[in-house]
């Protein structure tokens, strides 16, 4: 298990896990924030609302902010916001899995004879010239 676990971090798979999470914390919040300050506002306008989060409000009033605990809107938007990560998501990995094949066909492709082949064969025609 021990020489498992060196080949994955030799291969730099946790630097790309790493790296895949960060950029991946940083795009939800790209989309709660498109959410929160556009998709929410937006609606709100169409139904008189000041956004989602005052749909469904229930609960006891929070003294800090003044808006009641519960909201189902609240809920609605952390769903939206992830199906948008999840969309764009899949349309990454799907892109992905596309070069992968595309790599894997190039690899496979024959390149041509080896040098060698190539070599002995220009020996034999100068040899029959």
């Amino acid at each position: 298990m021990w020489q498992e676990f060196r080949a994955f971090i030799s291969k730099g798979n946790l630097v790309d896990i790493a790296v895949g999470f960060v950029v991946g914390a940083a795009f939800a919040t790209v989309v709660s924030t498109f959410t929160g300050r556009i998709v929410s506002p937006l609606i709100g306008m169409l139904f008189d609302l000041s956004g989602l989060e005052a749909v469904g409000t229930f609960g006891p009033v929070d003294p800090e902010t003044g808006v009641p605990q519960g909201s189902v809107g609240a809920f609605v938007q952390a769903v939206l916001n992830f199906l948008i990560v999840g969309f764009v998501m899949f349309l990454v990995v799907k892109s992905y899995n596309r070069l992968q094949a595309r790599w894997k066909e190039e690899e496979a492709a024959p390149a041509g004879p080896p040098e060698e082949i190539v070599l002995l064969r220009e020996i034999r025609d100068a040899l029959n010239r």
